[in-house]
């Protein structure tokens, strides 16, 4: 999500130490000498350590694609993109299935059947293994009531609510190759809407626990919907993982929060407006119902009767998304990231061993395990920090009454442990190959500010505008206590004025990388998601679009592959299982700098794709003969 960088969340007063503070003078002497020398040593050791890959010859096949500017999604030579699943377009819900109104006039009700707004994380689910029909799971992250309602807001109705709650969530739907075009097929049994009003399942720990009980669910084990659905991930069973994000934008508050809900950056306000027609989301009448939001939920698109579960073992957090490898003995280990200024990344190792069977034999393999948040430390290893309930300061004369609660103040829990504060972890992407786990680190303008934390060795430049990526390797298996790290990539453009917005880019320069993924052949793809004030920074002014590049992890090089229309970020790539097709989210076309579109100028920025008011929707890139993408 591309956010209004002054008013995005910023919630962490911890004063747990930073790198800086926990080395010794000599190494302190050594960081303060300069960044290149400091990133000297920390990337000497791996780029020794792949120098034998280098003869594998290249990975990267296409001509970049140069900067842009136009409101259109532009590709290499040799590849066309088409558009599918835009907002609004129905999902294939047989028997319901109303046409999008250029207007957007629909009604809550349609927008149950349809894509909801700003698509974020997808992944393919080939039916039959098969590369030419398969299911599209897509997250729906955040709305624009400008472009949403045909008024914006200056009306406010119960259906108006109704409708922005169903264009959160996630939308599944059927897709095959036909006549040499990618299209939906409508209807399909295996088409849903997962929205913020459909009923969940707690699993896990938290379960239950009196800090997720409320008036309308006494018990705590049922929630109504999900929210803020930003990065993806799927497991080996067969499962998708959606990771809830900024949730904590949709609730008010009548009163300036305090203690538990002022870390998790609730603000006095009227915020979304939902709560004047869905007291749920007034957190001063309701304080545990936003305990209910911040976590990685289960969902099963091939059993659209299945009830979506939140995996509240996995921790709560304003999660990117949820990344899945499984260790040697077939322990399920989940890496996440907290997409916030001076936030934590996070692991879980399952307790139990993946079963044959899918989903179902796998079912509660989520609830049961641990969770851990990482320590980077200046010497280039680092240490993952248990979040178990009993162990150092996690104990009830801290405030954490049993593990239940732990897992709800996954923060709190992190501040007490001491974790590094992160800029904006996001997406996580593993390379099968090497072990090796990569994490876009997208940016924190607040680095180095008076009162905020200073550069440190993992996040090592002051008012960081361009974001880096770093990668670690576990020591033995996934499930390593410890870790070995360095810096894939620092993001900027050597041709800006400011040393700590030059970058160390080997290829096409870029700023703020966000989605990873990491294709079957070996090629790293990075998503951006510069915001649009600050596309109107010096820094980003010869960058053009947020675009999609495509890396060498082992030479290092970086192409641009794909660029977006105006005001989009890229967030979210898929294959399909021979590696002809990808699917790509673009969110957020004409984007303003204020977030909320106006309603009497819809197009004012951009008309992206279709001419009308501007939809996020789903690109489908192929080569024009067929072969292999990115070669």
């Amino acid at each position: 999500m591309a956010k209004d960088i002054d008013t995005m969340e910023d919630s962490n007063p911890s004063s747990a130490p930073s790198i800086h503070e926990m080395s010794d003078p000599a190494r302190r002497t050594v960081l303060q000498g300069g960044l290149g020398l400091a990133l000297g040593g920390l990337m000497a050791p791996w780029a020794a350590g792949t120098a034998a890959d280098e003869g594998a010859g290249p990975l990267l096949g296409f001509k970049s694609v140069p900067v842009s500017t136009a409101d259109a999604v532009v590709v290499p030579e040799g590849y066309v993109a088409e558009v599918i699943a835009p907002w609004g377009e129905p999902v294939g819900l047989a028997g319901n299935m109303p046409a999008f109104k250029a207007d957007a006039g629909n009604s809550g009700a349609e927008q149950e059947a349809q894509f909801g707004m700003h698509h974020d994380g997808l992944h393919y689910y080939p039916l039959n293994g098969a590369s030419d029909r398969g299911l599209l799971a897509i997250n729906h992250e955040y709305v624009d009531p400008g472009l949403l309602f045909t008024d914006g807001m200056k009306t406010w109705t119960a259906d108006k609510v109704r409708k922005a709650l169903a264009a959160h969530g996630v939308g599944i739907a059927e897709a095959r190759l036909a006549e040499g075009r990618w299209q939906l097929v409508r209807p399909s049994r295996w088409a849903r809407r997962i929205t913020t009003a459909t009923p969940m399942a707690l699993g896990g720990p938290a379960a239950g626990h009196a800090l997720m009980k409320t008036a309308a669910d006494p018990d705590g084990r049922r929630v109504l919907g999900t929210l803020g659905n930003c990065a993806s991930g799927i497991t080996p069973w067969g499962t998708y993982l959606t990771g809830e994000e900024n949730w904590i934008f949709c609730f008010s508050a009548s009163e300036e929060p305090t203690g538990h809900l002022k870390r998790w950056g609730l603000r006095k306000g009227p915020a979304a407006r939902w709560q004047e027609f869905d007291e749920r989301f007034d957190a001063t009448k309701h304080p545990h119902e936003p305990n209910r939001f911040g976590w990685i939920v289960e969902i099963d698109p091939m059993d659209p009767t299945s009830t979506p579960v939140k995996r509240t073992a996995l921790g709560r957090a304003a999660h990117e998304g949820a990344t899945v490898a499984l260790t040697q003995d077939d322990r399920a280990v989940v890496y996440s990231g907290e997409d916030a200024r001076f936030e934590y990344l996070y692991r879980f190792v399952s307790r139990d061993r993946m079963k044959p069977g899918g989903a179902a034999a796998n079912a509660t393999l989520l609830d049961h395990g641990t969770l851990f948040v990482a320590r980077f430390d200046a010497d280039g290893r680092g240490r993952w920090l248990p979040l178990v309930h009993g162990q150092g300061p996690l104990t009830v004369a801290n405030g954490f009454a049993d593990q239940g609660e732990v897992l709800i103040k996954s923060r709190q829990a992190s501040d007490a442990l001491g974790a590094t504060r992160m800029d904006r972890p996001e997406w996580v992407a593993i390379d099968s190959r090497t072990r090796e786990v990569y994490c876009a680190l997208t940016n924190n303008y607040k680095r180095g500010m008076a009162g905020e934390p200073g550069p440190d060795a993992a996040n090592p430049r002051a008012d960081n505008t361009m974001g880096q990526i770093i990668r670690w390797k576990e020591d033995g298996d996934h499930d390593g206590a410890a870790f070995s790290w360095n810096h894939f990539v620092l993001a900027g453009d050597p041709a800006n004025a400011r040393a700590d917005a030059k970058g160390n880019v080997k290829g096409d320069a870029f700023a703020c990388p966000d989605g990873l993924w990491i294709d079957a052949r070996g090629v790293l793809w990075i998503d951006t998601d510069m915001s649009t004030r600050q596309m109107g920074r010096d820094d980003a002014a010869r960058l053009g679009h947020n675009a999609m590049l495509a890396a060498d992890v082992r030479s290092g090089e970086v192409r641009r592959f794909l660029t977006g229309p105006v005001g989009c970020e890229l967030a979210g790539a898929t294959m399909t299982p021979d590696g002809r097709t990808m699917f790509v989210s673009i969110q957020h076309p004409g984007e303003t700098a204020s977030e909320i579109s106006d309603p009497d100028r819809p197009t004012r920025f951009s008309s992206w794709p279709h001419g009308g008011r501007p939809r996020s929707a789903v690109v489908v890139i192929r080569r024009r003969d067929g072969g292999l993408i990115g070669t």
